[in-house]
């Protein structure tokens, strides 16, 4: 029962072959075996989760079903859930009950899904293999040697280890494709402004971005679906129709013309990963769909932009983290200054203190033109290069990783090591573009493969059915972990 995706849940839920109650029983059972396995929940409702599957039996009884009443799913644990623990697997908010739901809380909650509870992450995500969460890393469940990616992990972990039937993530680098690549999953990042931030523990305001992770495109379409829309609570955003997500998926891509950045398939991408990428172009060519050239020639500013820019906005967000309103207050402060320096100091991870450090140093007198006005350029230009290829293709096929699942402990100690993993992802934040991974291979040790989709602002639908047209013709996306 605990493999099933959503489309099949949703069909045997109206035929009255399962009940959400059952389900949801199925998925706690799953979670109090295999968790301490995987570290894949930071917080489990059990109570809430069987409360919520009885109303969606009620509702679907009812008549009154949506595609989600009654699918069990994880919520990244920085999506504020009222009532209910929210931490973003920091020490600093680790007794953290929010007063109220995120609106992607909400609109899950309206309709009708049951959250399982919160899964594990980066501290405030960041991250790229979920060492930095304070509750320890999540594990890989095709190896739990390696890690499952980050910063959505845990949501990677819970899907991937069939603990929750879907889940959230967010994405300001990579974190929810990278995670999906590793652990053969699909996962999207919608365009910037597609899903409301309120409620979301910010990062870096201006590249976060929630999406689904899920089992296949048909399933991230329906997630994407009840997440999606303008919000007025959110100033960032965008007021526009919400298309059909379901309705997109006709599975045709003849005539499409997928682009292939030459940039993305050169020097550090691991050569099973190439062959996985090259075999996949060769299946949509199959399809119908046109292979074009295209060039971003400035791909290798993206880490060094992104690394001015995103911790420069985090050293803003989290200076609300003081201990005087809210979260982790040392003890016995003995003035205002002691007190701000020991709550931080105590509350906040090495990775988090990092970046802090890096974001104020850049934001700082004297050293704001050189670095933070320089960088918001450099992202103008690689914004203008997709905008510019986006003539002559409707989507762009590229690897989402350069490689597969990393061990623990290999990256952590070199900090630019563990940025480059995200090298084929950070762009498309920079742009504010929509993206997505999905399975496309496994590597020699029988580690999953993904590769990653771009497309036009808001034209998540195309993304989908390009993605929902390879899932028809290959079964990469149907495989499991042993």
């Amino acid at each position: 029962m605990t493999d099933l995706t959503l489309r099949q849940i949703a069909d045997k839920l109206a035929a009255k072959e399962i009940s959400a109650r059952e389900l949801t029983d199925a998925y706690l059972a799953r979670i109090e075996q295999d968790n301490g396995r995987l570290n894949a929940y930071v917080t489990v409702d059990a109570d809430g989760a069987r409360a919520a599957a009885d109303a969606a039996d009620a509702r679907i009884a009812a008549g009154d079903a949506t595609p989600l009443t009654g699918a069990p799913i994880a919520h990244k644990d920085l999506f504020c859930t009222q009532g209910l623990r929210t931490t973003c697997c920091s020490n600093i908010l680790k007794e953290y009950i929010p007063p109220y739901d995120a609106t992607v809380t909400r609109k899950l909650k309206e309709a009708g899904a049951v959250i399982l509870g919160k899964s594990n992450m980066d501290e405030f995500a960041m991250g790229s293999s979920n060492e930095t969460s304070c509750f320890g890393a999540a594990r890989n469940p095709w190896d739990t040697e390696r890690t499952p990616g980050g910063s959505s992990g845990g949501s990677a972990a819970a899907v991937s280890g069939a603990l929750a039937a879907a889940a959230t993530g967010t994405d300001t680098g990579g974190s929810i494709r990278q995670p999906s690549a590793l652990t053969n999953l699909t996962g999207l990042k919608a365009t910037y402004g597609r899903i409301s931030r309120f409620g979301m523990i910010a990062f870096a305001s201006s590249l976060d971005q929630a999406g689904p992770m899920a089992r296949s495109a048909e399933d991230a379409a329906i997630l994407l679906q009840a997440m999606a829309g303008h919000d007025p609570a959110d100033s960032t955003s965008i007021n526009a129709p919400v298309p059909d997500y379901s309705a997109a998926l006709t599975g045709d891509v003849k005539g499409l013309k997928i682009g292939i950045p030459a940039e993305y398939f050169g020097e550090g991408l691991e050569a099973e990963t190439r062959a996985a990428v090259e075999q996949a172009q060769a299946v949509y060519k199959q399809l119908g769909a046109e292979l074009v050239p295209v060039s971003l020639p400035n791909t290798d500013y993206a880490i060094p932009t992104y690394y001015i820019l995103a911790p420069a906005e985090c050293s803003a967000n989290l200076s609300r983290y003081d201990g005087v309103k809210y979260g982790h207050r040392c003890e016995d402060p003995q003035d205002l200054t002691d007190l701000y320096s020991r709550t931080r100091a105590e509350g906040f991870g090495a990775e988090v203190k990092r970046r802090i450090m890096l974001g104020t140093y850049a934001l700082s007198s004297g050293y704001y033109d050189a670095y933070y006005r320089k960088a918001q350029k450099a992202r103008r230009l690689i914004s203008n290069e997709f905008a510019e290829a986006f003539k002559q293709c409707d989507v762009m096929l590229t690897p989402t990783s350069p490689s597969t699942a990393f061990k623990f402990g290999e990256k952590i100690n070199d900090p630019v090591q563990m940025y480059l993993t995200d090298i084929f992802t950070i762009n498309v934040n920079l742009a504010g573009l929509p993206g997505m991974s999905l399975p496309c291979g496994f590597d020699s040790q029988g580690l999953p493969i993904g590769m990653q989709l771009i497309g036009k602002a808001l034209d998540e639908a195309t993304l989908l059915n390009t993605a929902h047209a390879y899932q028809q013709a290959t079964d990469w996306h149907t495989k499991r972990p042993g």
